[in-house]
């Protein structure tokens, strides 16, 4: 099996076997970068966004604020301390104090709140742009991604929320 590419240039460069195993192999080897800086590339938000990335994998454990455990607020709480921002503990008490941001507005580092059961904010991630969040997400999880365009978030989603200035 061979693949032909066009470079820049427009010549046609055909990749067979080895040549095509090995770039395919570099091109999962990629570094995994899930925060969009379509604001400049930098800035507190992208910051942010990267600093709660640095976390996945992380342990879920309620009541957790770091840095080897997290609930869902701990990891709000832990990540914009590092910055030197304070915010409240709880999701709920995040969500009241927050500068409230539309959706289509949201920039890395926004937060992003959901009414999981009832009608209180019980859940929070931090926005890192392309419909991703981070979050720690339920007892036995860890930190991940996820996306807000997921029925499940959709359907919980109350609204997003800014610390920065």
């Amino acid at each position: 099996m061979s693949v032909v590419f066009r470079t820049a240039s427009g010549r046609r460069l055909r990749l067979a076997g080895t040549w095509l195993a090995l770039l395919l192999l570099l091109t999962a080897c990629a570094p995994f970068r899930s925060v969009e800086a379509p604001y400049g590339g930098a800035g507190p938000g992208v910051e942010i966004a990267r600093t709660a990335e640095s976390f996945i994998g992380t342990p879920y454990r309620y009541g957790g604020s770091g840095p080897e455990a997290f609930d869902c607020s701990g990891l709000v709480y832990f990540v914009h301390r590092q910055h030197g921002i304070e915010v409240p503990r709880t999701a709920a008490q995040q969500y009241a104090a927050a500068t409230p941001v539309r959706p289509r507005e949201l920039r890395p580092g926004d937060l992003v709140f959901f009414r999981l059961q009832g009608r209180k904010v019980s859940h929070v991630g931090i926005y890192a742009g392309g419909e991703r969040f981070v979050h720690a997400p339920q007892s036995g999880g860890h930190v991940r991604v996820a996306r807000l365009d997921e029925d499940y978030f959709r359907r919980s989603f109350a609204g997003a929320g800014r610390f920065l200035p």
